[in-house]
């Protein structure tokens, strides 16, 4: 069974660039965590990189130091293309085409006229500049993107890269080896052949007769003659090559990703006669690469990664930072915080993020909950039972034996000598001494316990799967009734009574009365909820899959999606008063607030609707490996108060049904859907949305 995420989604459409004060930013891996798919220098210092959730980052140091910049979009930015330091475009997955004339400071959205995928984006001069799309869309402007055309391009693949050398010299690359030629500036678009029917992703000229273009299973073309004839070269890789840059006619590289992780970096000093592979130093795929002469290069690709030469390659320098997992954070007070994840790792920060710091574990096991009670007394707990113990703040963490080879996965200390540690087969663990003795205790549960929240040293409570909650008064442990039968991940008690459980399939439950009596709250998602931190009665925050954030500020009765700037998972939340807060995830993000997550958007450059028609998007990425998300759009004219049945099948290239995503009741709204596609071979599948009155199907490339 296929991994699946159904979200309702707000829907903005953008008219203007926004000017907004986000609420969550990235304190790490800095400067961001989202997958970058594309980087255009100008200059050895100047390059700006853009990505997942609208990303955009600018560099005048190369790459010293990376600016974010406002998008106004939250979509995925796939490709940027500057001509000079002032003028540049960025181009979506949402048909969204961006434009600045001055760097970046401002970004403004310009009319496209599709909500087709736009892959790729080359501009010659400030005016002069071509898009290129799915279903062979092709769009041209002489006026910097004030009129965007269509062009014909006379095919219907998925075109991925476009490259001009002038305004009147450009090629195009997509699916099925795809390669169109045009000496016109588009007005005549000619098909080349390639020789393979392979996806071509990227495409790089240096002048109009030489070029050379990367693709998937180590494919490298080269071009000397305009592209009249093609010669297939040795790349000595049967992976992915996702993006390629020439600085004359004999320096070039190549990137792109292994199966199983690794990034790829190929270099030819001699127009691609051997290609020989070079050491990136990282396990993220690698999407885009801009090199300004034979030294200077900048590569960037998954989870934010940023890589950086001054040697052609000889090496390779990472620009940010840690992307190990990271399972939980707790912070007592806004500026003192630890958290831990992947194989032992622990960050503290003693300035509320603005810098944090790796200390030693001792342990390479992974730690899933940390609990401190001051600034100083910390304990973290982790697989095969592992608990390690802080006295000074982390500088020394010193192992303690809890007896057992399970897992613990959460921790709560009240004060520096009494916490209870809770985890694996209804294990729950009690010391009073600071963790010199732990004492087994008697759960009446064999379920996995994920969370344990104590207010003081005889009140507490654990959560975990099939909607256990078990509470302890201090006469023992006492099962009671959630309701749920889903897994609750996070418990979060602010006293005695009062405390909120979240977890599986958006639950989330509310107690006032000690746990007496558990309330179900709307959490207006289905997404799984693995945080939950409370600093009063009114406000707290939950965090999830997806990079999903909520916010109430009135108890729960009504829950609020916040901006996260993210797509990550987020897997723990901690608050310190009902500003500042720390959200932690996967690949080693790391987020922060000092105004309790809110984001401001002048409200009359955007206008908020509910969608007025139907939509089927272009899923993104597209080629994927193994995942890729699909959005759709279901009208405010959808029949009846419970909406209208939808399906949204895969099908192979045969029209064989390979998977049913979706089979249920829908009301209006915009969603989307995450597939993956593990177990299937690469190859060509189509998606098709079907509801009354509406049937569309779209084409989509898996390419291992």
């Amino acid at each position: 069974m296929k991994k699946l995420y159904l979200f309702v989604m707000t829907a903005f459409i953008l008219q203007q660039s926004i000017i907004a004060q986000q609420g969550w930013f990235w304190q790490n891996p800095l400067p961001t965590g989202n997958s970058l798919y594309s980087v255009d220098f100008v200059n050895e210092l100047t390059g700006w990189a853009v990505g997942e959730y609208g990303t955009i980052i600018k560099t005048t140091d190369g790459g010293t130091t990376w600016t974010s910049q406002s998008s106004g979009a939250t979509g995925t930015l796939l490709d940027v293309s500057f001509t000079d330091s002032d003028n540049g475009t960025a181009v979506s997955s949402e048909g969204i085409i961006l434009r600045t004339s001055d760097g970046g400071t401002t970004w403004d959205s310009q009319i496209s006229g599709t909500t087709a995928s736009l892959y790729g984006v080359s501009f010659t001069d400030s005016d002069n500049g071509t898009v290129v799309g799915s279903l062979g869309k092709i769009l041209r402007t002489t006026d910097g993107g004030i009129i965007w055309t269509a062009q014909s391009s006379g095919t219907t693949e998925l075109l991925l890269d476009v490259s001009f050398t002038d305004s009147d010299n450009g090629m195009v690359v997509g699916s099925l080896g795809k390669i169109l030629r045009t000496t016109d500036g588009g007005i005549i678009w000619t098909s080349q052949s390639s020789g393979t029917t392979r996806t071509l992703n990227d495409v790089c000229f240096i002048d109009s007769e030489n070029g050379t273009v990367v693709g998937s299973s180590g494919t490298i073309l080269r071009t000397t003659d305009g592209g009249t004839t093609w010669i297939s070269q040795i790349s000595g890789t049967t992976d992915a090559l996702l993006g390629v840059s020439f600085t004359d006619s004999e320096n070039g590289t190549a990137v792109g990703g292994a199966l199983g992780g690794n990034g790829i970096i190929l270099r030819t000093t001699n127009s691609g006669t051997t290609w020989i592979s070079q050491t990136s130093g990282t396990t993220k795929w690698l999407y885009g690469v801009s090199f300004t002469d034979s030294d200077n290069g900048t590569a960037v690709g998954r989870d934010g990664t940023i890589l950086r030469t001054t040697e052609g390659g000889t090496a390779w320098t990472s620009q940010h930072g840690t992307t190990n997992d990271i399972y939980c954070v707790n912070f007592t007070n806004s500026d003192n915080g630890t958290a831990v994840g992947w194989e032992g790792t622990i960050l503290r920060t003693i300035d509320g993020g603005t810098t944090w710091t790796s200390q030693t574990s001792g342990t390479t096991n992974w730690l899933y909950g940390v609990s401190f009670t001051d600034s100083n007394n910390g304990t973290a707990v982790g697989l095969d039972g592992t608990i390690i113990r802080t006295t000074d703040g982390g500088t020394t963490w010193t192992s303690q034996s809890s007896g057992i080879t399970e897992a613990l996965v959460g921790v709560s200390f009240t004060d520096s000598d009494n916490g209870t540690a809770v985890g694996g087969n209804g294990t729950i663990l009690r010391t009073t001494d600071g963790g010199t003795n732990w004492v087994s205790q008697i759960s009446g549960t064999t379920d996995l316990l994920w969370s344990v929240s104590f207010t003081n040293s005889e009140n507490g409570t654990a959560v975990g799967r099939n909607g256990t909650i078990l509470r302890n008064a201090g006469s023992g442990w006492i099962s009671q009734t959630s309701g749920t039968s889903e897994t609750l991940f996070s418990v979060s008690f602010i006293d005695s009574a009062k405390g909120t459980a979240v977890g599986g399939d958006g639950t989330i439950l509310r107690t006032t009365d000690g746990g007496i009596i558990w309330t179900s709250q709307s959490s207006g998602t289905t997404r799984t909820l693995y945080g939950v931190s409370f600093t009063d009665l009114d406000n707290g925050t939950v965090v999830g899959s997806g990079g999903l954030i909520l916010r109430t500020t009135d108890g729960g009765t009504t829950w609020a999606q916040q901006t996260s700037g993210t797509t990550n998972s987020l897997d723990d939340v901690s608050f310190t008063d009902s500003d500042n807060g720390t959200a932690v995830g996967e690949n080693g993000t790391i987020l922060r607030t000092t105004n309790g997550g809110v984001t401001f958007i002048d409200d009359d450059k955007t206008i908020s609707s509910q969608p007025n028609s139907f939509l089927l998007s272009q899923n993104y990425p597209n080629p994927f490996n193994p995942s890729t998300t699909i959005k759709f759009s279901l009208p405010v004219t959808l029949s009846g108060a419970e909406g209208s049945l939808v399906t949204l099948k895969i099908y192979n290239a045969l029209g064989e049904e390979v998977e049913v995503l979706l089979n249920k009741e829908f009301t209006a709204g915009t969603y989307e859907v995450e597939w993956n596609s593990a177990g299937l071979p690469s190859g060509v599948y189509f998606y098709q949305l079907k509801t009354e009155g509406f049937v569309e199907t779209k084409k989509m490339i898996l390419m291992k």
